[in-house]
């Protein structure tokens, strides 16, 4: 019924985690592959450790990067729902079943809630989160995110927890993520699901457990400002295509152009380095913020 597809590239520690919290779920009907693209095929290890039988192993035959990794997680899904669980995050035991029962099926996508944990798994306060709950549509139910209304939602703050998301196979066909990007290649790819006619819809459910340490991709491409220049080239771009499709667009146009939530974290983040006297980071974000801000 589910596949959960794991990009795999360093942590077994963290891979463990991830792969056991699967064979933990009170649904029974899924199965696990891990797709390893490590240069030492370390992900092995952990699938025979686990030794479940509804959990495979693929090593990619030459490394693929990040985009193209969870593409092929994708291909590797031969279910009706596949999900790319990260292998630093956990699935909470709830999560095959909320997915496999969510009736939607007009949704392209299904998100749910999550919980947010340290390194050592533990619940644990992160502002960025936070600021995802408040700027989350408020709904009584499910939220039904669609056309340009979804995609001007989306820009004003991504609010979608990236791995929560299960897609549906027989929608997705062959659509895959870009592998221009590395940061907003998920913010990206549900952009231009709204944007071809596909719903995506967010289950009130909490059912995820979400990893915050210092050695995941995004803290590093936050530090780098990679993620600012995605977010800003993204933001862009999508402000550019609203132009041209005009009437029934002017809000994406305008999110796009006003890029409000990248400058505030930009701001956010310049202002933390200069409390902790980081005044040459401080600089270089008040720098970047300077630059997208024209």
């Amino acid at each position: 019924m589910i596949t959960f597809a794991v990009p795999f590239y360093r942590g077994t520690d963290y891979l463990e985690r991830a792969v056991r919290s699967a064979v933990a779920q009170t649904a029974p009907d899924w199965r696990l592959v891990v797709s390893d693209d490590s240069p030492d095929g370390s992900g092995a290890a952990v699938v025979a450790r686990v030794g479940d039988a509804r959990v495979s192993y693929h090593r990619n035959p030459h490394t693929l990067g990040m985009a193209g990794n969870w593409n092929r997680c994708l291909d590797l899904a031969d279910s009706p729902l596949v999900t790319l669980l990260h292998a630093d995050d956990e699935l909470l035991p709830n999560y095959a079943a909320v997915m496999t029962a969510a009736a939607h099926p007009d949704a392209a996508a299904m998100y749910c809630r999550a919980v947010v944990v340290g390194p050592e798994g533990k619940p644990t306060f992160s502002l960025a989160d936070r600021v995802k709950g408040l700027i989350a549509p408020r709904t009584a139910g499910p939220t039904r995110l669609a056309g340009p209304a979804g995609i001007a939602a989306l820009l004003r703050g991504n609010f979608i927890t990236c791995p929560t998301v299960c897609y549906r196979t027989d929608r997705l066909r062959d659509r895959r993520f870009d592998p221009r990007w590395r940061f907003v290649l998920d913010l990206d790819f549900f952009t231009r699901l709204l944007a071809a006619g596909d719903v995506i819809v967010g289950l009130p459910d909490t059912a995820y457990a979400y990893r915050r340490h210092a050695g995941n991709a995004t803290a590093e491409y936050t530090e780098t400002l990679l993620r600012f220049d995605e977010e800003a080239a993204l933001y862009d771009e999508l402000a550019a295509e609203a132009r041209q499709r005009g009437r029934g667009w002017e809000a994406v146009r305008r999110a796009g152009r006003g890029k409000r939530i990248v400058r505030l974290h930009l701001l956010y983040r310049a202002a933390a380095d200069l409390v902790r006297g980081r005044l040459t980071a401080a600089a270089a974000k008040l720098s970047r913020l300077t630059e997208i801000a024209r």
